[in-house]
């Protein structure tokens, strides 16, 4: 029984893998010259573009080198540059901890409300291990479509 979970599990990451290179969003590292504990694969938006007035989640595909029991998220949202929100998450409320070496995924899902106003943004991502220790910093662009508005909510 075990080895049939570790299969599905095994299956069921590879799938996830293979999705977020058919459907990924281009990232960039904060300093392209840092060597990070944890390397982004990729990030996933869904949908894309993000509806207003609707949920949206994304989804990190990540590897890392080092066990963590723990730490957090700095997300930073910018509107055309201009800098409009942060917010600070649990690692472990994100993800399943402790995350162990090796490859492992991030979500995040947010509702955005109706009077969000529709562009292009772009969010910073910093994640820190319990110790206040920079892991990784990327930072990708996003869409917001004219999809829903106020009226629909």
């Amino acid at each position: 029984m075990e080895m049939i979970r570790f299969k599905l599990f095994f299956f069921s990451t590879l799938c996830l893998l293979h999705a977020f290179a058919a459907n990924a969003t281009d990232i960039h590292y904060c300093d392209k010259k840092a060597v990070y504990d944890v390397e982004v694969k990729g990030v996933e938006i869904s949908p894309d573009p993000i509806a207003r007035g609707q949920p949206a989640t994304f989804s990190i595909a990540a590897t890392t080198g080092q066990a963590l029991s723990g730490g957090k998220l700095v997300i930073d949202v910018s509107y055309f540059g201009w800098h409009i929100h942060s917010e600070t998450h649990d690692l472990c409320g994100e993800t399943s901890c402790p995350v162990s070496v090796g490859d492992f995924v991030i979500a995040h899902s947010q509702f955005l409300p109706g009077f969000t106003p529709p562009g292009s943004y772009s969010l910073k991502m910093k994640m820190y291990d319990g110790n206040k220790h920079e892991l990784s910093c990327i930072t990708f662009g996003f869409e917001i479509g004219l999809g829903s508005s106020l009226a629909d909510s």
